[in-house]
Parts: structure tokens; sequence; C-alpha cells
């Protein structure tokens, strides 16, 4: 290849005369070059004249043809320690400015943006979408949960020396390679060949504008759907756990559905975006029959983890309760749930006495009956189970609910089943579990729901937080 035919193809492409591009490339696609990576630079220069603006990312190693710009005396370099830039040409000291002072590293104020503002393109050269920088932009912009704060630096500026970090910077994989096809569609990216190099031109604005939108819609836009990618795994448990965390509500899991080990039962709820257990079990075995020591071990253990336990749950009533509430105190957890029954109020009496809030849930038991038990217990609150009351007969949300219960509910089980007991996904069975969510979200819902053992015959923690999300966006 020689320079006059790179040219020939810059222009073919439609880039030309006092045009601003970043440029991010890879020499080697084109084949042999004369005159090597200088060549190449020399040809975006000789089309751009002396009123365009040749610009290349100098973070970490891009490849010679970065160096070669960098390098350059006519070179101006923006001044940041994670995202910096070099440019050559009429606009080069207007897109650098300040680059360091910018809110974040990508997006406004940075050179990124004011490429595209200028009504600039984006050149990839024998690289794919994956080395395209300006996505992170967007990202930045649309404020994306699974986005990290750099470590601070302390570095030099024509200010002086400064300490500081970036909210909003993009950490591991992405799938911007992904993007390629929607810009394509809409007709944003030109793509031709010079020397054996596919090369890509996009107007910057005009892509940023596309994906904002795109991203506005989904924000996980630029993940994978890979479920062996743990990066897109992890970026989009952030997401969940962002969306989770705007609700009123206290979104917890019941650690039989989170796993049956300790690390096990961390590393599931955290992966599907939920940060709080009730632990109803351990090692496949109920609360109730597991020793006080190993309990206490258990909840130091998912504390440890970043896992908030909500409470213990109890399945059986009679004369061990006062030692599980007993556990309760030593581990340091203020609430327990139980089955509501006709020793309701021995319960809560001991309950008080240690300090410890109770709420109770239903089994097998008609909606008028829980609520005379419910009148006669003070300052309880109740564990909705619309599953049980649908195994009862009743309409959960149509008569349970509306049968004088919900002024006593703290917590609604995330659970949902046929008339006949038989468990299903959420919102597929007779439960009426996106009523009661929904209601329940209508008055702003402090209380809890947990996401409960009844879900284990249809999916694993992972998949029903899927659903329960999906749940959430429909109602």
């Amino acid at each position: 290849m020689r320079k006059d035919q790179i040219e020939s193809g810059l222009r073919e492409l439609g880039l030309q005369a006092e045009d601003v591009v970043l440029l991010h490339s890879s020499l080697s696609s084109l084949g042999e070059v004369e005159g090597g990576a200088d060549a190449l630079v020399d040809a975006f220069l000789n089309v751009l004249e002396s009123g365009g603006t040749l610009v290349v990312p100098t973070f970490g190693d891009l490849g010679i043809v970065t160096k070669v710009v960098e390098n350059r005396p006519e070179a101006v370099s923006s001044i940041h320690p994670f995202a910096s830039v070099a440019a050559i040409g009429g606009r080069a000291q207007e897109i650098c400015r300040d680059h360091w002072k910018a809110e974040t590293a990508h997006a406004e104020e940075t050179p990124y943006l004011r490429i595209a503002d200028m009504g600039g393109y984006v050149c990839l050269l024998g690289v794919d979408q994956d080395r395209n920088t300006t996505l992170h932009a967007v990202e930045a912009m649309l404020k994306l949960p699974y986005l990290k704060t750099t470590d601070e630096r302390t570095f030099s500026t024509p200010e002086g020396e400064v300490t500081r970090s970036w909210p909003h910077f993009p950490g591991p994989h992405r799938d911007f390679i992904g993007l390629d096809r929607l810009l394509r569609e809409r007709g944003i990216v030109k793509i031709g060949r010079i020397g054996s190099a596919v090369v890509r031109l996009m107007k910057g604005r005009e892509m940023i504008d596309a994906l904002l939108e795109v991203g506005g819609k989904d924000s996980a836009f630029a993940l994978c759907d890979n479920p062996s990618c743990a990066d897109c795994r992890r970026q989009r448990a952030a997401l969940r756990r962002n969306r989770f965390a705007g609700e009123d509500f206290t979104l917890a899991a019941a650690s039989s559905l989170a796993g049956r080990y300790v690390p096990e039962i961390v590393e599931n709820c955290l992966a599907a975006g939920i940060d709080a257990v009730e632990l109803d079990c351990l090692q496949g075995h109920p609360l109730q029959g597991v020793e006080a020591a190993q309990v206490r071990a258990a909840v130091e253990e998912l504390r440890a983890g970043g896992c908030v336990v909500t409470g213990l749950r109890g399945r059986v009533v009679g004369d061990g309760i006062e030692s599980f509430l007993q556990t309760a105190v030593e581990c340091g957890i203020e609430r327990v749930v139980l089955p509501l029954s006709s020793e309701a109020g021995t319960h809560q009496e001991l309950a008080m006495e240690k300090g410890i809030s109770l709420s109770f849930y239903n089994t097998h038991q008609s909606s008028g009956k829980v609520c005379e038990r419910m009148r006669k217990v003070a300052n309880a609150g109740l564990t909705f189970s619309g599953c049980e009351f649908a195994r009862c007969g009743e309409n959960p949300f149509l008569t349970s609910l509306r049968n004088r219960l919900k002024h006593f509910v703290d917590q609604l089980d995330i659970e949902d089943c046929t008339w006949d007991g038989t468990s299903t996904e959420l919102a597929r069975g007779n439960g009426e579990i996106a009523e009661l969510v929904s209601i329940l979200r209508c008055s702003g819902f402090r209380g809890y729901m947990v996401l409960g053992a009844g879900n284990r015959p249809v999916g694993d923690l992972a998949s029903v937080a899927d659903c329960f999300a999906g749940l959430l966006e429909r109602l």
C-alpha cells in the first residue's frame, strides 16, 4: 500500500478537508505499507488538510500509529491518567483542553464528546467496535450502575499537581461488537476497504444519540448474554441491584432458594443483584434443626460476604420456640418469622421479652381465621403467603388481602402456585402475585418481599430474580 492509495480510500469513504476524526487503528490490517505508520498518519493529515484534526487515544498500549501521532512535535496531548488522547490539526487545542477537569473520563467536556459535537467522525481502521472508546461516553452519560469510580491518581497539570478520581468509568467486558449491526441498520456506519483492512467511518454524534436512545430503554444494551461471561453477569447483577434498590420495599431471598452452603448462598444472591437473605435453611436442614453455634457462624459469614440477614424463619411451633428466639438474639437478629398458630400470643410474649419482633405467616388457614388470630397479637406483622391462601381455595388478592389483612402485612412471600398447590413461575398461577405486588407498591410498602423456597420446583434464584424483575417492569 502507498500513501496516495490510502488517501484515495479515505476520500471514498467520505472523509474530507477540515473534518475531525478520532482514529482507532491496526497498521498490520492494511497489509504491507510503504512508509509504515508515518505514511498512514500522513495520509490522514493530507486528506484533512490544515483545517482538519486527527485524534488518537493514547492510554495504554494501542499500537504504533498512536505512538507516531503522540510523538510528533506538533501533537497536542490531553492530560488524563486514564483516557488521554493526542491530536494534530487546527482544533487540537480545543479538543484536548482541560480533559482532566471533566466530571467523567469520557463524557461531557472530554475530547470524545467534543469531537462528536464538532460533527466529527470515529474511524475504525482494521479494528472493530470493541476498540471504539466513544461508546464509553454513552455509558457515562447514562450513568449506568455497573460503572465504577477510578482509583485516585496524582498527576501534573498546568495548574500544579492534582489528585483525583473519576466516576462512571468502564470496567471489564462489553459486547460493543454486538452494537455494530444496530448502527449499520440505522445507516450510521459506512464500511469500506483500504488494502486488506475493513474500515468503518461514523459520525460521532449520530452514533451517540442512537445508543443513548437504546440505552435509555435497556440499561444492559452494551452487555453480552453469554452465561459463561462472569464480567457481564456481574454487571447485569449491578443493574438489577440498582433496579431493586429503587423500590420502597426490601427484597430478600430465602437461603433455601439461594443454596445449601453459605458461600454458595452469598455468591448466588450477589449474582442475582440481591443483598438480603432470610435464613430458613442451612445445608438442606430447616433452621430450627441447626445448632445455635452453626447459625451464628452462618450469620457472621453472610454478613462478611455482603449479605444482610433480614430474619430467621421457623417452620414449626412447639417447645423449641424460646431457644430459637434466643438464637436470634445471640446472632444480633431482631426479626423472626414463624407460622401463625393458636400459640401466637405466647410466642409474641416470649419475643417481646427478648426484644425480638415477630412476623407470622399463614399456613392452611382462611383469611377470616388469619384475621381473627392477628387481631389478638399485639405489635406483630403478617408475612402474607398468597400461595397458602390459594391452596385454601381463596383468591389471595380479591378475597384474602381485602379481608382486612392489608394493614397487618409487613412481608410478602414472592411465590406462585395453582389451586391444587402446584408451584408455578411468578404470575403464572392462582396466587395473584402480580396483583399483590402492585397494590403494595401503590401504598409505598416499606416491608420485605422475599423470593421464597416455594420457587425451587420452577427455577433457581437467578431465574426467579429475573422473573421478578420482569414482573416489576410490567406493573
